[in-house]
């Protein structure tokens, strides 16, 4: 089933005890995105209340008990997208209280596929095109569950969290 942008809003505020997500393009085609990249490439400074819809989010999320977590794929080398997540987005975001973990994938046998987990029953996957747009929000009505979970199990078992991948990423 597909869902509408305002629908999955609702599924991203709606769920009951967690929400993951395996988050594995190199590069996300949003036109606001794509212009704060252009930004922070140009050794802009990143704008005040950049990102603040979704920190008030995970604020909320977290301060009503509920657990908000996703395993960030990067490649080597980093994309000027994920140098930009990376240094403007995701250290706001664990601020906030969202588990954000990075995951370097080599031959974990993980897909090539986002997709979200609503409380170990509901699967949401995005799917995008080669270029990084978005192409449509599918909620799967049969979806193997066992394989997604499977797959979230495998990235956090082999991902770090942000701080650790940030102090190995500064050693020499």
């Amino acid at each position: 089933m597909l869902l509408d942008p305002e629908t999955f809003r609702m599924r991203l505020r709606g769920f009951e005890r967690y929400a993951w997500r395996w988050e594995c393009q190199p590069v996300y085609n949003f036109p606001a995105e794509l212009e704060q990249v252009e930004r922070f490439v140009a050794g802009e400074e990143k704008p005040e209340g950049y990102n603040s819809a979704w920190l008030d989010n995970v604020r909320s999320i977290s301060e009503s008990g509920r657990t908000i977590g996703r395993v960030r794929a990067v490649h080597q080398p980093l994309t000027d997208y994920e140098h930009c997540q990376l240094s403007w987005v995701v250290p706001d975001s664990v601020q906030a209280g969202e588990d954000i973990r990075i995951l370097d994938v080599k031959g974990l046998g993980l897909p090539e596929q986002d997709f979200w987990l609503f409380d170990d029953s509901i699967v949401v996957r995005l799917n995008f095109s080669e270029d990084g747009s978005l192409i449509n929000i599918e909620q799967l009505e049969d979806a193997e569950l066992s394989t997604y979970l499977e797959w979230k199990d495998t990235a956090l078992r082999n991902a770090v969290p942000y701080a650790d991948y940030v102090a190995r990423a500064q050693r020499p």
